[in-house]
């Protein structure tokens, strides 16, 4: 949960090991390139848990609907947890590959006029500056056949031409839209109770306790992670399924039944951590190829990928997700498409890019930001607490900013003042310390604007259904809701379900305010004009601000 504790960024792996020479494993534009090794292995390892537990060979792990006759596993019977977690270790297999070789880290401004370019239509979401640092080039590079903003978002299926200096990168083979990873306009009829219901299988009768909920059933643990997070459900069901069984079928031993999503470490037990675990992971991967941030993901056996520069982040998100649990070989045959999770993802909901061409591209050509305001009251002192940091979990889209308010007392203190509204808008969601405007009205905080404000105290706050006008009150701020060190609100924004970061190419503007990224997350300063604050936790003068009459 957001907190007003700094965090170091999250994308930066210390490991480097050896480069895969990957055309000859990864890059695979045509199927019968696939290596004859390959193909056996493939057939053998349909998902990860053929050597974890006890099973019998008819007892399936996915049973798909409509028919489809169901893929049997053999698995070798084990009698201890140790062995269990044992057989979770990878068993490298032989590559078939040229000697690992460096990728190439080209020097900016000296391409040559000779290299061979490229041609690359833009996705939404894509900026100038992200599209050089995916491909390791310079923005000067890159020769767009219309007129682009250097900083700005991009408008979707613009021609460029960039210089090809990349040697040795993953498959370019895109498996996942982005309106499949994130909880988008494609899932808002999606009804989680009843699918799982009429799968039958573990998940349909699970419960945990939680302490906000007490005795919380399966489905509903689902619905609520993806909604925190805004990753789409119909991701986290399927993954669940790749991984345990749970959908349609029963946990096949104790790994399974305790740590579904494959994440083997004692805090991470039970579904709800699990769950958590793995939206962390596909944020990471989503927002990370977004930003820039993201673009070479590092394996158990010490082979180290660069990412095909032309995939979608809906495509990175899996892959950075399936790298923090697999070799290179398992990896390979999770993300192929005809026999593992995109496989499997269609079996159970149909062609997902047949669904996103009804909702993307997630972000329209032109689009901006619609007026807010700081969100207390005018004349009030406030603290600028929290610079640009994670929107829900500390890792993924760095879309929140904190503000605390006044107080002769530190640490989480009862506030008498109070959060407002930024815009008009419906409340959508009101509980656990958030409350969630919906901007468009259309009572779907997955379609249009959205603004999401965090440890919103329980008392006084406003009610769900209710409409607010723009510095209409929301409640107090507070700790409710999740880790912190002390009363503020936690803030962020996301449009058709995508958080936008703070300092991004549509950044947050705030009565005129502007946020600027620090070096670590939580860090920062917001500009109006010629006036700075800086970022602090303890909310000393240099993260002083108020918020003055707006002019008409």
């Amino acid at each position: 949960m957001p907190s007003n504790a700094n965090h170091v960024q999250p994308y930066t792996n210390p490991r480097r090991g050896k480069h895969l020479s990957s055309r000859s494993i990864f890059h695979t534009p045509h199927r019968a390139d696939r290596i004859p090794a390959l193909l056996g292995i493939l057939v053998a390892l349909t998902t990860i848990t053929c050597s974890m537990g006890a099973r019998t060979a008819t007892e399936p792990y996915f049973k798909p609907p409509n028919g489809i006759s169901p893929v049997e596993y053999e698995v070798t019977a084990t009698s201890s947890v140790t062995e269990l977690l044992a057989t979770l270790e990878p068993t490298l297999l032989p590559v078939a590959t040229t000697a690992p070789t460096a990728i190439p880290t080209p020097t900016p401004g000296l391409v040559s006029t000779n290299t061979p370019r490229i041609m690359y239509n833009t996705q939404a979401g894509d900026t100038l500056p992200v599209i050089a640092v995916r491909f390791g080039v310079n923005p000067d590079d890159i020769y767009p056949t219309n007129p682009i903003p250097p900083t700005g978002l991009i408008a979707p299926n613009e021609l460029m031409f960039i210089p090809d200096v990349l040697v040795n990168t993953t498959s370019a083979e895109r498996i996942m839209p982005d309106s499949e990873v994130v909880f988008s306009p494609s899932a808002v009829d999606f009804d989680i109770r009843a699918f799982v219901n009429e799968a039958g299988g573990y998940l349909s009768t699970y419960t945990e306790y939680m302490r906000t909920t007490a005795t919380t059933s399966g489905a509903d643990l689902v619905a609520r992670v993806a909604l925190e997070n805004s990753v789409n459900p119909r991701l986290l069901l399927a993954l669940l399924e790749y991984q345990s069984g749970w959908v349609y079928g029963q946990p096949g031993n104790l790994v399974q039944s305790e740590y579904p999503m494959g994440k083997v470490e004692l805090d991470k037990k039970g579904l709800y951590a699990q769950l958590v675990w793995a939206v962390k992971q596909l944020s990471i991967g989503y927002y990370g190829w977004r930003e820039g941030l993201l673009t070479e993901i590092y394996f158990s056996d010490g082979v180290t990928a660069r990412l095909a520069p032309d995939l979608n982040a809906g495509t990175v998100a899996l892959q950075f997700y399936f790298a923090q649990l697999y070799d290179t070989q398992r990896w390979v045959l999770a993300i192929d498409p005809t026999q593992g999770l995109p496989a499997l993802y269609e079996r159970m909901y149909g062609n997902p890019w047949l669904r996103a061409n009804t909702f993307e591209p997630l972000y329209p050509p032109g689009l901006e930001q619609p007026p807010l305001i700081l969100p207390f009251l005018i004349g009030q002192l406030w603290s600028y607490s929290g610079g640009p940091h994670g929107a829900w979990e500390h890792e993924g889209a760095r879309a929140a900013l904190d503000f605390a308010p006044s107080s002769v007392e530190p640490g989480c203190v009862d506030s008498d003042l109070w959060v407002v509204a930024s815009a008009p808008g419906l409340v959508v969601r009101s509980g656990n310390g958030v409350v969630v405007l919906d901007l468009d009205g259309d009572g779907y905080e997955q379609t249009g604007w959205a603004i999401l404000y965090l440890h919103v105290s329980t008392q006084g706050r406003v009610p769900t259904g209710q409409w607010m006008d723009t510095s209409d009150l929301l409640g107090h701020p507070s700790c409710e809701g999740g880790q912190a060190t002390g009363s503020h609100v936690h803030m962020a924004r996301k449009y058709n379900g995508e958080w936008f970061p703070a300092d991004g190419p549509i950044p947050f503007n705030l009565s005129g305010w502007i946020p600027h990224a620090g070096t670590n997350s939580y860090e920062g300063t917001l500009t109006n004009g010629s006036e700075t604050v800086y970022a602090s936790q303890y909310g000393s003068f240099e993260s002083r601000i108020r918020r003055y009459a707006e002019i008409p």
